[in-house]
């Protein structure tokens, strides 16, 4: 027979609802700015080239390109390619920064890559007058950081740099970034080359800051893990 009469429990309204969409916010307003700021570029007289990078201007002590050159692209192609690899490799890394102070160091995070990347790049281009624009090293950098997250839960701890899905991973990342750099361009950027010492710069500096951050967070290696 069926439950008595009065036995039935209406739904708790107070149960959190699951998000549609879960991205942490941090990582959201990064991808949605780097076509926002292109929208902007667009309509500069220059193109917004005034505030590319060029290596030689480190020889002239010139260093703000070293920043401002990440707000730029060389067209919607350029901008979306980046746009969506900031979004799906920032958000692991974003969520493992979420603690406190979370968003800022994520933030900083990724504006450290992309500055170390294009001087990277100024200074194996040292005197070179070509300019370079992209927030693709400062990407390769949430890459880096990304590839120790592979695998692991949500809480979990970050992968070892011995770790063989990071070696392997690593590896591929380089390996099709160079071919890609060497005989390739960038999609729909009229013939301009990429920046593949970029990339692999900031990819590094990904793969090696993540550790102390995700100390920070108490999510380091397990090898890092106290004993209860």
């Amino acid at each position: 027979m069926s439950d008595a009469p009065g036995r039935f429990e209406p739904p708790n309204p107070a149960r959190p609802r699951e998000p549609m969409f879960n991205v942490p916010v941090a990582a959201l307003l990064i991808a949605a700015s780097i076509p926002l700021f292109y929208l902007f570029q667009r309509d500069l007289p220059d193109m917004g080239m005034s505030m590319a990078f060029v290596p030689s201007d480190l020889e002239r002590g010139r260093w703000s390109g070293l920043l401002t050159s990440m707000l730029l692209h060389g067209g919607w192609t350029h901008a979306w390619m980046n746009a969506v690899g900031a979004l799906a490799f920032g958000a692991p890394v974003a969520r493992l920064l979420s603690y406190r102070m979370g968003p800022t160091v994520f933030l900083l995070f990724y504006v450290t890559s992309g500055v170390l990347a294009a001087l990277g790049y100024g200074l194996i281009h040292w005197g070179s007058d070509a300019p370079m624009v992209g927030a693709s090293g400062a990407v390769f950098g949430l890459i880096g950081a990304a590839t120790r997250l592979m695998g692991v839960p949500p809480g979990g701890r970050l992968l070892k740099l011995t770790d063989r899905r990071v070696v392997t991973a690593s590896i591929a990342w380089m390996g099709v970034n160079v071919l890609t750099g060497v005989i390739g361009v960038i999609p729909g950027v009229d013939g301009a080359g990429i920046a593949w010492e970029a990339h692999t710069v900031g990819f590094v500096f990904g793969l090696l800051a993540i550790g102390p951050l995700a100390r920070l967070a108490g999510r380091g290696p397990a090898s890092h893990r106290i004993a209860d």
